[in-house]
């Protein structure tokens, strides 16, 4: 394609956009994000004169400059720009662009934000006080009580996502009963173990049968794990956040501290506190680059300066003289 050819700009980003979804499975949020950051640029350099095909590099640094105008976060600049770069290094290995207007610009500088987890106590603390209720329940209230206890178990198991979680389909079950294949983000496919626990607290929750009050129609309730009267046809991630916020609260723990990718994070977490082998815990996670899985290790060595900063006998005032 000659690298002076007119293309208008949506069709250049539906071309990058159909390049993700095909080469790198980039699941539909991710390409939506994409699609809002590039026409969002497009209209800017229209409003200059210009287009995405046409923008200079000059038309790139008052794009940049405006965002920093406009106040937003320095992680808000950053993807924006990140989205601008990948679409002019396609256009350039496509030919339709000869030079990238984005060379040389650097991204914003933003503080990497450590994951929030618990404890492995404050984990227990939480599993036990969910198992707990399902002895003082009845009837639908005994369904949701077991059907929590039972995501607990799982989610704390698998470290799964929250999304991936809810929306398990029956069929999952097929097959070992001890290992669940799951599709994550962009379609990927990963095989999750489970533990003992979270066996038999799924083996317990199907032995209920259907809520007496969820009032689900059988081709939902054969199509999922969790069914539900929700729109998907499954239990909702708001609905299962509810719930795991009420238990917290009757743990003793603070509600704000707890949510279901707050165990997600536990999960890894704890699994690599114990030794447990960092591309192992990425494979676990369905992270599709390893970076996104080192965090955690930043994480256990923050636990570890605090644990040094409090106990060691020559800390002073929480510092460790050198």
């Amino acid at each position: 394609m000659s690298a002076t050819a007119a293309i208008s700009d949506k069709r250049l980003i539906e071309m990058f956009l159909d390049m993700l979804a095909a080469e790198r499975g980039a699941a539909a949020n991710t390409l939506a994000a994409y699609r809002r950051d590039l026409e969002h640029a497009g209209e800017f350099f229209r409003r200059a004169g210009s287009s995405l095909q046409t923008a200079a590099p000059a038309e790139v640094s008052r794009l940049l400059n405006e965002l920093g105008e406009d106040g937003l976060a320095a992680a808000t600049r950053a993807r924006k720009l990140s989205a601008l770069r990948q679409f002019y290094r396609f256009l350039v290995a496509e030919g339709t662009i000869e030079e990238d207007p984005c060379h040389g610009f650097a991204g914003p500088r933003k503080a990497r934000s450590l994951p929030k987890t618990l404890s492995i106590g404050e984990v227990d603390r939480l599993i036990e006080t969910a198992r707990e209720r399902c002895a003082r329940c009845r009837g639908g209230e005994r369904y949701r009580a077991v059907r929590l206890y039972c995501l607990l178990e799982v989610l704390y198991a698998t470290g799964l996502r929250v999304s991936e979680l809810v929306s398990l389909p029956r069929d999952v079950l097929r097959g070992d009963a001890r290992v669940l294949t799951v599709k994550g983000k962009g379609g990927r496919e990963r095989m999750v173990p489970l533990s003992g626990s979270a066996v038999k607290a799924l083996h317990d929750f199907l032995s209920l049968g259907q809520s007496v009050d969820d009032d689900v129609s059988e081709t939902v309730a054969t199509r999922w794990l969790f069914p539900s009267k929700s729109a998907q046809g499954h239990l909702t991630r708001q609905r299962f956040g509810q719930d795991l916020k009420e238990v917290a609260e009757e743990a003793g723990l603070d509600p704000q501290r707890v949510s279901p990718h707050v165990m997600r994070h536990a999960f890894a977490s704890h699994l690599l506190d114990r030794g447990a082998d960092l591309r192992a815990v990425q494979q676990l996670l369905g992270h599709a680059d390893i970076s996104t899985t080192e965090i955690y290790t930043h994480v256990l060595q923050e636990r570890l300066k605090a644990l040094v900063e409090k106990h060691h006998p020559l800390a002073v005032k929480g510092q460790v003289r050198e």
